[in-house]
């Protein structure tokens, strides 16, 4: 049976939602829908959180926020999409990638080892969900010889008078760390809401604003909405009303606010992801490992333990024992028996844009191991046990007939 690598929820709820957008508010920018969607994000997060239309542009307006631009350096890992790398690049800062650990996270002994007085911000990724070791990035940036090496350069980063840290949370809405829902890990956290996300706005992110005293997150969440609306004080929507014309440009802001219609897909979503949608993730994803278990190849994710638990975003199987060519026509043989699989994600310092940059993958060596050997399988609600059960014999079959 066909079985595609992903499929977005469209369910009759999201059709509802959507044509009430339609057909009742009659609002297709940001509106009604949209302050909705972030008030159901932050009853997970416990923050206030700010809609915008994609994670490329929510990193890009906090770093515009803290004053980051050309002469600063943003520390990000080496394996993770390039995303992460362009919101600093297109704002003209230098981006430092560093190697990652054996849980495709971050390593904050590397973080240590490349900050400098330039470095700003750190980028750290939840990657397939999984939460990166925020304690020990954190102790990293509170070393006292670290801090002391901060240079402000702007009002905001005097105020907060260390390195910010910003959580590549692209994957990684309803995960855990240490009891905490993420989102309230590091200074802002941004959760991606594109089309093959665990909820999603077609494109869209969410940031959710976690910033320690002196700041009030309240207020700054006011700010960053006119500021991802060209500094404006007020939406359409708002202006729309009688009387309500006035408004003010208080700042130089961008243009990265999220429209109502897409809002309203991600609304019908995130009210049952909790109870519904994330449990079943998380049941595919067991029933993957109990599929997998005891093939002396196989070498599987995890998705908790003491401290973490994933939002189950993609299931990462990795392959003991092939190369990067054997990888590929495992893939290869398993697309001919019609099942979807990807390979999240293609190191940076392997594409073109960065290898002329001068990155090279040699300098990044777990990132290439974890890389040369991952498959990631189908996993996404809607996928029915008896067709979790095809991919697990497709792959099974494709794996073994290669060794």
């Amino acid at each position: 049976m066909p079985i595609p690598f992903s499929l977005p929820l469209i369910d009759d709820d999201v059709i509802a939602e959507v044509n009430d957008a339609l057909t009742g508010t009659g609002w297709l920018t940001t509106g009604p829908k949209v302050r909705q969607l972030e008030a159901e994000i932050s009853a997970i997060t416990g923050t206030p959180v700010l809609c915008v239309n994609s994670w490329t542009s929510g990193a890009m307006l906090m770093l515009h926020w803290f004053g980051v631009g050309p002469g600063d350096e943003v520390i990000i890992p080496a394996y993770t999409y390039s995303a992460t790398a362009l919101c600093a690049m297109n704002l003209g800062a230098t981006v430092v990638m560093v190697d990652v650990d054996d849980d495709f996270t971050i390593s904050a002994a590397n973080i240590r080892a490349a900050i400098t007085p330039r470095t700003k911000a750190v980028i750290p990724v939840d990657m397939a969900g999984w939460p990166a070791d925020y304690d020990a990035i954190k102790a990293v940036l509170a070393e006292s010889a670290v801090v002391a090496q901060f240079t402000a350069s702007t009002e905001r980063q005097a105020r907060l008078g260390r390195i910010l840290l910003i959580s590549d949370a692209a994957h990684s809405i309803g995960s855990t760390y240490k009891g905490q829902p993420n989102g309230r890990q590091a200074d802002a956290a941004i959760f991606s809401l594109h089309s093959v996300k665990n909820i999603t706005t077609g494109e869209g992110g969410a940031i959710c604003i976690n910033l320690p005293a002196p700041f009030d997150n309240d207020a700054e969440y006011l700010f960053l909405r006119a500021f991802a609306l060209n500094g404006q004080t007020k939406s359409a929507f708002e202006k729309n009303q009688p009387g309500a014309w006035r408004y003010d440009i208080i700042d130089q802001g961008m243009k990265v606010n999220m429209p109502d219609i897409g809002a309203a897909i991600g609304l019908a979503q995130i009210r049952k992801y909790q109870s519904t949608l994330l449990p079943d993730r998380k049941r595919i994803f067991a029933r993957y490992q109990d599929g997998f278990a005891g093939r002396d190849w196989a070498i599987l994710p995890v998705s908790k333990n003491g401290e973490r638990e994933s939002s189950c975003h993609l299931y990462m199987l990795r392959i003991a024992g092939v190369d990067e060519t054997a990888r590929d026509a495992i893939i290869q043989a398993i697309a001919d028996h019609g099942v979807g699989v990807n390979v999240h994600y293609i190191p940076m310092a392997m594409l073109t844009l960065f290898r002329n940059r001068g990155f090279d993958i040699a300098d990044y060596p777990k990132t290439y191991g974890l890389y040369s050997n991952e498959i990631t399988l189908p996993l996404y609600n809607g996928l029915t046990d008896e067709q979790v059960d095809e991919v697990i014999r497709v792959v099974i079959e494709s794996v073994e007939s290669m060794l």
